[in-house]
């Protein structure tokens, strides 16, 4: 029995620990302690490092603890903590149980409580045990709740649960997994009315929807949630390394490896370093190149990404909490609110491409109240130094970018209905209505639900006669049940909405029949698919030679000394955000009227100084096109700074208007600050570029953006993922795991029955709405052009490329011309530019640096695994 004697004992020893451990309890905090003892729900955001985590947690203690009753042992299962990454829920473990164990020492007689960790790296011995008893605080994930609630006794063994946390719920917010976690909690209500959710995060910029999302239609009765903001003020620094040489004609990674030895210069005198990357290529690369010049930091410096072994990932973990490594070189791996207290600093290798991101990875530093975050920012891109520049203004502002929740995405909802199914069973009116509390399905139509129970009972009109989709059925009393074993188990093995490229492992040789190599991780099988035996790659710092493929593991042994290529992941390309790039633009009006106000500007001055005396700047309100004749054509370059994905959009439709006016061919190419046309013949870009951006009817639009694009292609890679979420393919099997060339054969298949005979196919209107909303960033695009009818458009005819249209030239010279060819005619280019624009550099010097920029003469057939950036197509 809770009694309010009780309660402030429980506050006093809680409070007796913070004044041991040097701390005093932030108003956010005791703010947060309130809500839950008065069963309000509600989002905590403050900074990293603040304090999120026992702002939560003690509330919990505080709030749920009790006395121990004769004859009972630990309190039943009453504290879920849901995190994003298996490792943050290893680390949010051990941090729990800090004041768990110093609570039941400061106050007997308490129940006690026991915690435990659930995730996909539980033995099989702790999920033996939990299946017994859970303990009464579970770290889990949301993939694991969602097994959970697919168990018969589900309701039993979480019925007892009075509080839920959502760390890092930023991380969950924009994608199925969060919808996953809607859906998970409105179950939980069901069957716990005053449940307490509480989300938890550090960079968001539209927080009341964010609340909204988490906490849904609260329960008749309950108090409204609440928002807390804990608004500390911690020191943040941010600066940037600055080039010694300014390249007034850049392109995208042409600064490479040059600023090297600022980077070792930096990560000397601390102790210890993250160095952040947004490929896993790039993170190899730059672990490699700091070992070559640093050998003596051999075993002090290591390597993370989400490819390596997951022993490999802990012993760097480890390594970096003990304070044993110098510097870690790592990718979005290490983003999330792992504790790494020793990290005196962060680096991040070119632009994080948004503000929340970049604040995100600034906390792994000083991750403590109190303790000063420091990022540094290394370009490799001359332009990137506005960015630089720009996300400095943005977060002194403020300004941190919105992440928009998912609406109504049925392959979750009708996974969702097989486990509801699997947990018990259901009743479709009532469990519609639990459904229709949560955010993302707050407006599912009758329709819609109709089709989902249609699509579980037998797989829609087109598969009524195969079992196999007659997953769910009512019983004899209207139960909705899963009545095959088989299924049964099979979807329990598919459980998530986590959708990647099947993963291959990669292991040693050891000859003869090749087992017993040591295993060094994993990579996507799309990227060993284009290899064959003999060909050398670097993976986890090393040069590898393939030996064999064998039963979706890569068998390597170490290649020789020479040359290897370097492999290029998935997920390498991030857009630029919003909020930077208007910042960006803001700064390049600034820079027209002759204000540098930063160190970043000052370097940058000399390539905006040129882009202006042959061209002009982009500012708020006009937009800059250029339009240049040379040898290969006539090429027109626009700039309206909306993030590569709108770009390749924005080119493809502008140049499907202009073909509707006269038939030709076009080449695009794509950056985050503007996009190319080129073509053969003579375009009349002044009088008709004004009429082909005027903004269209969404309808319109969306069939023009279509029309323009390769759509149904693109479409039917999205339909894959649908498809596995859904249960229509499974990725494994008992007894069997499934290729990723099989998953895409098989979706192809349904893909093109239900376009044939069931063309209303919930599933295909959902690829064709993510393939809008996620790849062509439809809305974005829309937004993109209302923005550019309502500027001035400035048009210039320059005698030769710009500094602004240099780089797009190159993004297409990549995907045409061979490595060395490319070098050649790079290094050719910016000696004419430059002899043009008054500057003088040695032939032989400038082909030096740009082959080693390049990274050619070492790495030469690295662009034969480069993700295209090129599409060319007859037009009309």
């Amino acid at each position: 029995m809770k009694t309010p004697a009780l309660s402030r004992e429980i506050g006093s020893a809680l409070a007796a620990w913070f004044t041991t451990r040097g701390w005093k309890a932030f108003p956010f905090q005791r703010t947060v302690w309130r809500a839950v003892a008065a069963g309000q729900s509600g989002l905590l955001h403050a900074s990293t490092g603040a304090g999120k985590t026992y702002a939560a947690w003690l509330a919990a203690l505080q709030t749920f603890s009790t006395r121990e009753a004769a004859g009972r042992g630990p309190a039943p299962l009453t504290v879920l903590w849901l995190t994003p990454m298996r490792a943050l829920a290893a680390d949010t473990e051990r941090t729990l149980q800090l004041s768990l164990a110093a609570l039941h020492d400061a106050v007997p007689g308490l129940q006690p409580w026991s915690l435990g960790l659930r995730t996909g790296d539980t033995s099989a011995a702790q999920r033996s045990a939990q299946a017994k008893r859970l303990p009464t605080a579970l770290v889990t994930t949301p993939e694991s709740l969602s097994l959970m609630l697919a168990r018969a006794d589900a309701r039993e063994v979480l019925s007892s649960v009075r509080m839920v946390v959502v760390d890092e719920w930023h991380e969950l917010l924009s994608n199925k997994r969060g919808v996953q976690v809607q859906l998970a909690l409105a179950r939980l209500r069901q069957w716990q009315p005053a449940l307490c959710v509480w989300g938890m995060s550090a960079t968001l910029g539209n927080l009341d929807e964010a609340m909204d999302s988490l906490i849904g239609t609260p329960a008749e009765g309950q108090p409204p949630p609440l928002l807390v903001q804990g608004k500390l003020t911690k020191q943040l620094t941010i600066d940037t390394l600055l080039p010694t040489r300014m390249e007034r004609f850049a392109w995208a990674g042409h600064l490479g490896l040059q600023m090297l030895p600022q980077v070792i210069a930096h990560i000397e005198p601390c102790a210890a370093t993250l160095v952040f990357t947004n490929t896993r290529s790039q993170s190899e690369i730059w672990y490699r190149a700091l070992l070559e010049a640093r050998p003596d930091w051999a075993g002090s410096i290591a390597l993370h990404h989400g490819s390596l072994d997951r022993e490999v990932r802990d012993w760097v973990e480890a390594g970096l909490k003990a304070g044993q490594l110098k510097a870690v070189v790592c990718t979005s791996s290490l983003d999330l609110g792992v504790d790494f207290l020793p990290v005196e600093q962060v680096l991040q290798i070119g632009s994080a491409k948004g503000v929340a991101r970049l604040l995100q990875r600034a906390g792994r530093s000083g991750h403590a109240p109190g303790r000063p975050s420091r990022i540094t920012l290394v370009p490799t891109h001359s332009l990137e130094l506005v960015e630089a520049a720009a996300v400095r203004v943005a977060v002194q502002a403020g300004r941190i970018e919105a992440r928009r929740p998912l609406q109504q995405p049925l392959d979750v909802l009708v996974q969702h209905l097989v486990t509801v199914a699997l947990g018990g069973g259901f009743l479709p009116e009532a469990l519609r209505a639990e459904v229709r509390q949560t955010a993302a399905y707050r407006h599912l139509s009758d329709a819609h639900w109709q089709w989902c129970l249609d699509f579980v009972r037998q797989g829609g009109p087109s598969l009524a006669v195969y079992p196999d989709y007659h997953r769910v059925a009512p019983d004899d009393e209207g139960v909705w049940r899963v009545p095959d074993a088989r299924l049964a188990r099979r979807h329990r093995m598919n459980i998530g909405t986590i959708t990647s490229d099947a993963s291959v492992r990669v292991q040693f040789w050891s000859g003869g029949g090749g087992a017993g190599g040591a295993r060094l991780g994993s990579v996507e099988e799309s990227f060993v698919a284009r290899m064959k035996p003999g060909d050398c790659f670097v993976f986890a710092g090393r040069a590898l030679e393939l030996v064999k493929v064998h039963e979706m593991t890569a068998y390597v042994k170490r290649a020789p000394p020479g040359r290897a290529t370097i492999p290029r992941w998935n997920g390498g390309r991030m857009p630029l955000s919003n909020t930077l790039a208007d910042a960006m633009v803001q700064l390049m009006a600034e820079a027209a009227a002759q204000h540098f106000d930063s160190p970043e500007m000052q370097n940058v001055r000399p390539l905006l100084a040129l882009q202006q005396a042959w061209s002009a700047l982009p500012t708020p309100t006009t937009l800059l096109a250029e339009v240049l004749h040379s040898r290969e054509g006539w090429h027109l370059f626009l700039y309206p700074f909306a993030g590569r994905h709108v770009h390749i959009g924005l080119a493809s439709l502008i140049a499907w208007r202009a073909a509707r006016e006269q038939a030709g061919t076009f080449s695009i190419a794509v950056n985050d600050y503007g996009f190319e046309l080129l073509s053969a013949n003579e375009v009349d870009w002044a009088t008709l570029l004004p009429r082909f951006l005027l903004p269209a009817a969404n309808e319109t639009l969306l069939a023009e953006v279509l029309g323009s694009l390769n759509a149904s292609e693109l479409a039917r890679r999205r339909f894959r993922e649908i498809a596995r979420v859904s249960g229509l393919i499974f990725q494994s099997h008992p007894n069997e795991r499934r290729s990723n060339k099989q998953l895409q054969a098989s979706s192809a298949l349904f893909y093109e029955v239900f376009r044939k005979y069931d063309p209303a196919n919930g599933l295909l209107l959902q690829a064709e709405q993510e393939l809008l909303q996620d790849e062509l960033d439809i809305q974005r695009l829309a937004d993109t052009l209302a923005r550019m009818q309502g500027q001035s458009l400035v048009l210039r005819t320059p005698a030769r490329a710009t500094p602004f249209a240099f780089p797009l030239m190159v993004e297409r010279f990549r995907e045409k011309l061979s490595n060395e060819s490319l070098a050649d005619r790079i290094a050719r280019m910016v000696q004419q530019l430059e002899r043009s624009a008054g500057g003088t550099l040695p032939a032989e010097t400038e082909a030096a640096r740009v082959h080693e920029a390049l990274g050619f003469t070492q790495e030469p057939r690295a662009a034969a695994a480069r993700t295209p950036r090129v599409r060319r197509r007859k037009m009309g």
